[in-house]
């Protein structure tokens, strides 16, 4: 054991090894988590891949957003599961709850019937979507 020497150059007799306080770095680390977790902009996915039709006035959304899918023959999709057209309504009051500022983005294939589309825009304008939009890729060159 190795004995450590005071400032007065004497020996102490029951010095212990210095020890590592680990607490301070602990503290860092989850101040840091929770400022991650507090600016990430979560986008909920709506699991399901879409041949989106092109726009000349397609802009990328920049805030949180809920992705409502709807396939060509009509089915769809919200946070990676088939949901029933009434349940629109209500998936997207719950997340207009967590977030009253989201956005409600759907995601139709180029081929699903405008009247389905336009089903589910109506479902997100009941809940109470200040802002929905219909997803579109700009042309490519």
């Amino acid at each position: 054991m190795v004995h450590l020497r005071s400032r007065l150059g004497g020996l102490e007799s029951g010095a212990s090894e210095p020890e590592i306080n680990m607490a301070p770095l602990i503290d860092m680390v989850f101040i840091l988590l929770i400022f991650f977790l507090v600016t990430t902009t979560f986008v909920r996915e709506a699991g399901v891949e879409v041949q989106r039709p092109t726009a000349a006035t397609a802009a990328a959304k920049e805030k949180g957003a809920l992705i409502v899918g709807v396939t060509g023959d009509g089915r769809i999709f919200v946070e990676r599961r088939q949901v029933d057209l009434r349940s629109v309504r209500g998936l997207v009051e719950r997340f207009l709850a967590e977030d009253p500022a989201g956005a409600v983005i759907i995601a139709a294939d180029k081929t699903t019937p405008t009247g389905r589309t336009v089903a589910v825009l109506d479902q997100a304008r009941l809940a109470g979507a200040k802002e929905v939009a219909v997803a579109a890729r700009r042309p490519g060159p």
